[in-house]
């Protein structure tokens, strides 16, 4: 039996884990863990925990009895892997759950964009019913480019393909049986952007993709084309697609991820710290918001019901493979 810590649990998710993991002593609590909190925690050998976590290395000395960390999502940069693996803690993901849910809504966003679907429906709030100035685009023949070709991004391409899309896809490993069977190609990032209709952002966040849409490589996109962000805000320089949405190198951007998203949710906390820097990311961002030309959905790809019950049935069988010495899923 051990002791496992969940945070930024939900009353139904802590409900289906305690009929997963009945044979061990489970803590659920609704708040995302911090340096605040982190007492209740202070006794698990298990901690699991969603991406708005951070368990850094304050965290993880405080944490003397921990043995494992399993993390509910795919992306794992809000845990300081390298300090885990210093303190030889393994730390478990879940690679595979959102790969057909985060691809749909990805063209949920292209959709609203290239038909103009938020701005009938705000209309239709304001009792307007005037089809004027909302002429969309159809997307057959479009040119979809595809930054990342793994699960999501293949998942990106089959959809493109039954739109009648021509597909481009950028990524390090080409699988040209692959290309040949889902009928896309791949191409360099440079002409990817150039070519492009609409990009499509699905890589890890990492060093290497930190603000891989920038101010230098903004310039290089097709005039006129969408943005579709479903990974990781920071992939994004939000100061740079400010930029391109101002002078109109994008005519739309459909994001479901923005750099520093947790200030969002954190404004009544920053009204008693001064801290200039952060409310300028916040302005800057609610500039962006108030765009008609952009839908944000607030980190919400992920959230349908198939996809948040695969989380918990692969994060239970994490636990369960780590309690049996046999490791799954360990990204350190």
């Amino acid at each position: 039996m051990s002791k496992i810590a969940f945070f930024e649990v939900k009353p139904w998710e802590k409900a289906y884990l305690k009929k997963k993991l009945k044979e061990h002593d489970l803590l659920f609590f609704e708040e995302k863990l911090n340096e605040n909190n982190i007492l209740k925690a202070k006794n698990a050998d298990i901690i699991s925990v969603f991406i708005y976590s951070k368990v850094d290395v304050e965290v993880l000395e405080k944490l003397t009895s921990l043995k494992l960390i399993a993390t509910r999502s795919t992306g794992f940069d809000h845990i300081d892997v390298k300090e885990a693996k210093k303190k030889k803690i393994p730390v478990c993901n879940v690679p595979y759950y959102g790969e057909n849910t985060v691809a749909e809504h990805t063209f949920a966003l292209i959709m609203s964009l290239s038909r103009n679907v938020h701005k009938s429906y705000v209309r239709t709030l304001k009792n307007n019913f005037s089809i004027e100035g909302l002429t969309g685009f159809d997307l057959k023949g479009k040119t979809i480019g595809i930054v990342g070709g793994g699960h999501i991004g293949l998942n990106v391409a089959k959809i493109a393909k039954g739109f009648g899309m021509n597909v481009l896809v950028y990524d390090l490993h080409r699988q040209t049986f692959l290309s040949e069977v889902l009928c896309f190609e791949y191409s360099s990032f440079e002409d990817l952007l150039k070519k492009s209709d609409i990009i499509s952002l699905h890589v890890p966040y990492n060093k290497y993709t930190h603000h891989m849409i920038n101010k230098e490589t903004i310039h290089l996109i097709k005039k006129g084309a969408i943005l579709i962000n479903t990974a990781r805000g920071q992939i994004v320089d939000t100061d740079a697609l400010l930029y391109a949405l101002e002078n109109k190198i994008l005519s739309g951007a459909g994001i479901d991820v923005i750099e520093g998203e947790e200030l969002i949710t954190e404004e009544k906390q920053l009204l008693y710290e001064d801290n200039v820097d952060k409310w300028k990311t916040i302005l800057r961002d609610h500039r962006i918001f108030k765009m008609d030309n952009v839908v944000f959905t607030l980190h919400n790809a992920f959230n349908s019901k198939e996809a948040l019950i695969r989380i918990l049935d692969t994060t239970a069988q994490n636990i369960e493979s780590y309690c049996d010495k046999n490791y799954t899923n360990v990204v350190n």
